[in-house]
């Protein structure tokens, strides 16, 4: 029964059937995007952006995102089964899915996401993704950065109301009808680092920007 599921799971009628659902439920948000002018203005003027969140937060910017879907952006998504279905949502959004992670095929899935965001200087990535731990930022985002010469954009969601999962990274799902706000933090350019305790000062610094935008019990994370 089991794998009857995961073959239903992969195929693309699910996908679509779940695009819809995600689209009209998120229809009911009221979005509001605060900062994003910004960095547009870069991306327009021929700058390479980094997007990025935490897992707990991606679900409330797949509709808002799909205003992108013209540069056709890379988005690193692991290779579980998970990872196969929030991949055909991205495809349906716009997005160029690398199917990869730090736990398995993560240096192939780099190089893909390194060459997209040369050609469409625009890329999300999910720092703590897929598996956490939660809060702790993997090296990945610094090393795309730095060899796709990119300017690396934190963006983070909240709503005044919404239901946490009690999962790893207590994901927030905004409620029917609240108020959604998808907040850009400032742009941050990272030089080539020299050695690794610098390369590790740089996540830390990034680590440090980001946390206190984390939701729910993680916000009470040091």
């Amino acid at each position: 029964m089991r794998s009857l599921f995961e073959k239903i799971f992969k195929t693309d009628s699910f996908h679509l059937l779940l695009f819809w659902i995600v689209n009209l439920y998120s229809l009911t948000f009221r979005i509001r995007l605060v900062n994003e002018r910004a960095w547009l203005q870069r991306l327009q003027g021929g700058e390479r952006i980094l997007l990025c969140t935490w897992h707990q937060q991606f679900f409330a910017a797949i509709r808002p995102f799909q205003n992108y879907r013209d540069y056709t952006p890379s988005l690193m998504i692991s290779k579980s089964t998970d990872g196969t279905i929030i991949a055909g949502v991205a495809k349906r959004s716009g997005w160029n899915p690398v199917l990869g992670s730090s736990s398995k095929g993560g240096a192939e899935a780099l190089k893909d996401m390194i060459a997209g965001l040369k050609k469409s200087r625009l890329a999300g990535h999910v720092v703590d993704g897929p598996r956490g731990p939660a809060g702790r930022i993997k090296a990945g985002i610094i090393r795309l950065a730095h060899a796709a010469d990119a300017v690396i954009v934190p963006f983070y969601t909240s709503a005044d109301r919404a239901w946490y999962f009690n999962s790893w990274d207590n994901f927030l799902l905004p409620k029917p009808f609240s108020k959604v706000t998808l907040t850009y933090g400032e742009m941050i350019r990272f030089d080539r680092p020299v050695g690794q305790d610098d390369f590790e000062s740089q996540r830390r610094r990034l680590e440090d920007v980001m946390t206190p935008g984390l939701q729910g019990r993680l916000a009470r994370l040091p």
